[in-house]
């Protein structure tokens, strides 16, 4: 999703259509419910389907990255009979309050033990969970220190990186948008 929102956003640059950002989302979102926030640029809670975005600014955390060296099929998953479905709306009020679950993690555990074996693994450290429909797992931690301390420990069959959280793309600044 954010290489499908640098494309339309590059290609707006190089070929001078001078495509508002309204616009660009209207087409991202016929690619994919969560390019729109990538072409967006700036951190966002997203509602609806990702159409409707509101930018918010996080802290810029760090976050130590797990790849079980699993790939997992999000159409399997969406097309699971134990995925939850019908889940409320979660606010921004409540996520500032208690944070969010993902509903995919316990049926991409329960399909890919690999995954759910990387995520206890990093759970050790700090509280970890699955992006989206996986299979990497994640940790948001203090510092850099941390996440290259807790991954030098890395089981040898998978891979891992140090992530730093933005609020701006940088795909904005490199093309001046």
């Amino acid at each position: 999703s954010s290489d499908a929102a640098s494309t339309l956003l590059a290609l707006n640059t190089l070929w001078r259509t001078h495509c508002d950002i309204a616009t660009l989302q209207k087409v991202g979102l016929l690619l994919g419910a969560d390019v729109p926030v990538f072409i967006r640029g700036r951190t966002a809670w997203a509602e609806g389907i990702g159409e409707r975005l509101e930018t918010v600014d996080i802290p810029s955390s760090w976050y130590a990255v797990v790849y079980p060296n699993c790939a997992v099929s999000t159409a399997k998953i969406f097309n699971d009979a134990e995925l939850t479905r019908n889940s409320p709306p979660i606010t921004i009020r409540a996520f500032r309050a208690q944070g969010a679950g993902n509903v995919c993690q316990a049926v991409v555990e329960k399909q890919y033990p690999e995954v759910q074996a990387a995520r206890l693994w990093l759970a050790q450290y700090a509280p970890a969970q699955l992006t989206g429909t996986g299979s990497c797992v994640f940790a948001a931690l203090e510092s850099r220190e941390q996440a290259d301390s807790i991954l030098a420990d890395l089981p040898q069959d998978w891979r891992g990186f140090v992530a730093q959280g933005i609020n701006q793309s940088p795909v904005y600044r490199e093309l001046g948008v």
